[in-house]
């Protein structure tokens, strides 16, 4: 476990650079408590173990909120989901004990999303990650020269994905996104680019020439996309988003669907 958390925060350096705070914690470090009545009330419906991973995983978005310069109190949540006071956001991720977040400054308006993945996902699980238009990633190389994508890779991509996707303005087609199968990924370099498969008679449509070129569903359509990146962390990766792409994969500073 030190080694995961040594891994992680050498990537302090990389995250800053891309306007993120990290902030980690670890379910067996001493102190760990609710910050207010609302984080002990939602504690103590859970088990110990659920517990401690909660806890943790507050504590880590209130570091990674300083690492910012902005100070937070309690986070409570509704249902799943943490709420956090206006100004204020982060992304939080548990894995095999160890809770990892992301926080960007105030006014900042570029994705927001992160998965930390520490146990490699089974292969017959590709069915509950991936498309068939997508089961071709498996196995590819990332960038010339990289390693592979592999199921864990795409599944933790996915999930830092979703989570930005659901703090856009209007969840601009997040209305299809059911499951992580309703997410195509794409990659671009050493990217990923992700987004809805949006129903083309109910949601944003995209102009037929902007799809993905190896898009294989007749009447497929593609909104607001993130850029993801993967990375190693010992045996499994970490994925934080890092950018929007538009339509035609191009980097873009606000999250855009083209409409036809």
């Amino acid at each position: 476990m030190p080694a995961a958390v040594a891994a992680l925060t050498r990537l302090r350096p990389r995250l800053a650079a891309a306007g993120l705070g990290l902030g980690l914690a670890h379910v067996g470090e001493p102190g760990l408590c609710p910050a207010g009545p609302a984080e002990a009330s939602a504690a103590a419906t859970m088990t110990p173990g659920r517990r401690r991973e909660f806890l943790a995983g507050r504590q880590a978005a209130r570091r990674a909120l300083r690492a910012v310069g902005v100070d937070c109190g309690e986070i409570p949540r509704e249902g799943r989901l943490p709420v956090f006071a206006p100004g204020r956001s982060a992304s939080i991720s548990h894995s095999a004990g160890i809770a990892v977040a992301v926080a960007r400054a105030p006014g900042e308006h570029a994705p927001l999303g992160c998965d930390l993945e520490l146990r490699p996902l089974p292969c017959d699980a590709a069915r509950l990650v991936l498309a068939p238009d997508e089961e071709p990633l498996l196995g590819t190389p990332a960038t010339a020269g990289g390693g592979p994508w592999s199921l864990t890779g795409l599944f933790s991509a996915k999930e830092a994905a979703w989570k930005a996707l659901h703090l856009v303005p209007g969840r601009a087609g997040t209305a299809s996104m059911r499951t992580l199968r309703d997410l195509r990924a794409e990659p671009y370099g050493d990217v990923l680019h992700i987004g809805p498969r949006i129903d083309p008679h109910v949601g944003p449509r995209i102009a037929p020439s902007s799809r993905p070129r190896n898009a294989s569903r007749a009447g497929q359509s593609y909104g607001v996309r993130v850029r993801v990146r993967v990375l190693p962390v010992g045996a499994g990766v970490f994925s934080y988003a890092v950018g929007w792409a538009d339509a035609d994969g191009r980097s873009t500073p606000e999250p855009t669907a083209r409409r036809s």
